[in-house]
């Protein structure tokens, strides 16, 4: 990692496209806005770029990446769809979906980019710079979130900036995200399989499918583990100060993340506070989630106290985040 890196940012625009493809064909690392959370870009084709984008990111290479590409078709060559993939696939791209799908066999995807897995997991997001870019590149492109690893997952340029500048070569500004919580996962195996919740409910999956959604077994999700999919770590999405979950008062020297209007004892003493939606809107929490954590880590509270989240729809994905960023620090 060359220490005197010059990022560049720029406004999303044609210039910002045509830059970004410049960058990327030549094996450079790109943070650019999708629906769901900024993404980290590297040529899925190119080891040697993935490798940087591990090393910029301080991500265990153990970790699968998502390839990102502009459209089905474009998806179509590197995985092998099913009945069932190719049915949610038609519902919710472009959209905050990932699939996990066997490879194709001339698919392009670096096997450190998959982890060494027979699978590969691919998305087409609905952000329209994203897709620019994607479609103009003309290869898949392996995007995570656009941080140091584990940390708090960004929801604009200002926090890309934040945790990779000096790490990357180009920060494509596109304002704020829409979803704020990274898409839903789900691995197409020999039934489909909820990998991680995300930006489409369960219900809305469920519902396609017209069958339960199971998950994987617990011990998938071990730290010790080789993760089935991108964001499956025990401890991951995690501010530096410490976070407790389920918060039914304020302890002295606290921050507060609230949701709705209901008042927690001692709330009026807590080093700050910040309310995901006090209109109980879960699309509203999910968008100001990642930020909320960011602004009140800086805040120098001992602990950011959670209240309960309702665990429906959108809900589940933003529990799932929450009790990432709480482990170990609890």
């Amino acid at each position: 990692m060359n220490p005197t890196l010059e990022t560049r940012i720029l406004p999303a625009g044609t210039a910002a496209v045509t830059a970004a493809v410049r960058t990327l064909a030549a094996g450079g690392l790109v943070a650019f806005p999708t629906e769901t959370v900024y993404g980290l870009g590297a040529d899925a084709a190119n080891p040697a770029a993935i490798a940087r984008l591990y090393q910029a990111k301080g991500r265990p290479a153990f970790n699968p990446l998502i390839a990102h590409v502009g459209d089905l078709t474009a998806a179509r060559k590197i995985a092998r769809f099913d009945a069932a993939a190719l049915k949610l696939a038609e519902a919710f791209w472009p959209g905050p979906l990932t699939l996990v799908l066997p490879k194709s066999e001339n698919c392009v995807v670096a096997d450190l980019a998959t982890a060494g897995l027979d699978t590969v997991a691919v998305r087409v997001p609905a952000h329209a710079i994203a897709r620019d870019i994607l479609r103009a590149f003309g290869g898949p492109v392996v995007a995570p979130s656009a941080n140091l690893s584990g940390h708090v997952s960004p929801t604009d340029a200002a926090h890309v900036e934040s945790d990779l500048a000096g790490r990357i070569d180009l920060i494509v500004d596109g304002g704020p995200v829409e979803v704020g919580v990274e898409s839903t996962i789900v691995g197409c195996f020999e039934q489909p399989m909820l990998l991680r919740p995300g930006g489409v409910p369960r219900e809305d999956i469920e519902r396609v499918l017209g069958r339960a959604l199971p998950q994987p077994p617990q011990e998938a999700e071990s730290d010790g583990a080789q993760p089935l999919a991108p964001g499956m770590l025990a401890s991951h999405y995690a501010p530096r100060t410490r976070v407790r979950l389920n918060a039914d008062s304020v302890a002295p020297g606290e921050a507060l993340l609230t949701f709705g209007l209901h008042r927690l004892h001692g709330e009026d003493d807590a080093v700050a506070i910040m309310n995901l939606s006090p209109n109980s809107d879960l699309a509203e929490a999910a968008a100001n989630l990642f930020g909320y954590l960011r602004a009140l880590d800086a805040r120098g509270a001992t602990t950011i106290a959670v209240m309960p989240i309702p665990n429906e729809g959108l809900g589940e994905a933003i529990n799932d985040r929450l009790r990432r960023a709480a482990v170990g620090r609890a």
